[in-house]
């Protein structure tokens, strides 16, 4: 999901930067009159005299008491979703995991798809609601990230160790790695008091 979104991002900014830096420097080549064509009215930046944002528009909404608290609010929530971008580029998961064969060379198996089997593994253990795996780390030294919703009648200590024993031994195994270090979150399901009559 990550790197679609990056891309689109990645591409209307660049969109937009192409397109505002175009602007501008048409209007300060004054290649409109050398060229012979209009920018649209509402262009601000039409000749090399001209300036991006004039005295009107950098004063034009001062004295309104709407106008500071909205700049902060607009700043804030940007700021947080650059902060949020940000941060998930580093909780990437793995696309593919590399292990050598018996012959010397080197498999890359799909990620996500390790992530299912082992997912789906770990929801047969008695006890489990649901499952997710999210692998991050190195291709060559994969990790698993597991949280587990257990039901409410569930025995954490041996739901964590058959998924240790069992379902991260097999993926570990069937995948030919040394090792799977694995983090494992366990939260119990709401579930609601029933009502008698």
């Amino acid at each position: 999901m990550l790197k679609p979104v990056n891309r689109v991002l990645l591409a209307l900014l660049g969109l937009g930067l192409f397109a505002l830096g175009g602007g501008v420097l048409m209007g300060g080549l004054d290649l409109q009159r050398h060229w012979d064509f209009g920018m649209p009215g509402w262009w601000p930046f039409r000749g090399p005299d001209d300036v991006v944002l004039g005295v009107e528009g950098r004063t034009r909404w001062r004295e309104e008491g709407w106008w500071w608290p909205t700049v902060i609010a607009v700043l804030a929530v940007l700021l947080v979703l650059l902060l949020w971008w940000l941060f998930a580029q580093r909780r990437h998961r793995l696309d593919r995991v590399v292990v050598n064969s018996e012959d010397g060379v080197a498999v890359r198996l799909d990620g996500p798809t390790l992530e299912d089997v082992i997912e789906e593994e770990a929801q047969a253990l008695d006890g489990v609601s649901r499952a997710h795996v999210r692998l991050t780390g190195r291709r060559t030294a994969p990790s698993a990230r597991v949280r587990l919703l257990l039901e409410p009648h569930a025995d954490p200590a041996r739901t964590l160790g058959r998924l240790s024993r069992e379902t991260l031994a097999h993926a570990r195994d069937s995948a030919g790695l040394d090792s799977l270090p694995s983090k494992v979150r366990l939260r119990e399901a709401r579930h609601r008091a029933r009502r008698t009559a």
